[in-house]
């Protein structure tokens, strides 16, 4: 099995339902910019939610760095509509949920289901040049923690501005980082 990462996001056109509208999202949205896709089963669901709405609370945050979060799953853009609609959790979000009907993302991104037509829960940050960072897949009944995504993207932005550093196990920012070297070799 061959990795996506540093592999660059595939050309992509998807409708999407943000902010009391529909868009149409593309690859070239993404330029310049550090990115989240963040593939989830099916709308309607029971984890799902409790993933979404976490994303939800941590959205300012991502912002703030300079992250855009994509929430992707099979559902069309007028599912996405009327869960939002429907669901108090599902209300909080307000970061673009992209339509994925044909499942060219989740193809793509390597986490589609053939005989379902659902998507395993896949976690990507994409950098600014559109290459993938992070790629973390789970089972669907295994669910996220959007606290644990934000401290990967901020790793992967500190070794985007040191790239002579790496980011040890529980790094957070202002802690101490580590330059590769020989002497460290059997040190730590």
């Amino acid at each position: 099995m061959a990795t996506i990462i540093n592999t660059k996001i595939p050309d992509f056109k998807v409708e999407a339902y943000h902010n009391n509208s529909f868009k149409t999202i593309t690859q070239n949205d993404l330029k310049g910019k550090w990115s989240i896709f963040f593939f989830y089963p099916a709308d309607f669901t029971f984890v799902c939610p409790t993933e979404l709405g976490d994303m939800a609370d941590k959205y300012p945050e991502f912002q703030k760095m300079g992250v855009e979060v994509y929430s992707v799953s099979t559902d069309t853009h007028f599912t996405h509509k009327a869960w939002h609609d429907t669901s108090e959790t599902i209300k909080k979000i307000t970061y673009p949920m992209l339509a994925d009907p044909t499942a060219h993302l989740s193809r793509a991104f390597g986490v589609h289901i053939e005989e379902a037509g659902l998507s395993y829960r896949g976690t990507f940050v994409v950098n600014p040049e559109g290459l993938i960072k992070v790629a973390e897949l789970h089972d669907n009944g295994i669910g996220r923690n959007a606290d644990e995504l934000l401290r990967k993207v901020q790793a992967a932005q500190f070794i985007a501005k040191n790239p002579n550093e790496v980011c040890p196990a529980k790094w957070k920012p202002g802690a101490t980082t580590l330059k590769p070297g020989l002497d460290l070799v059997g040190k730590i």
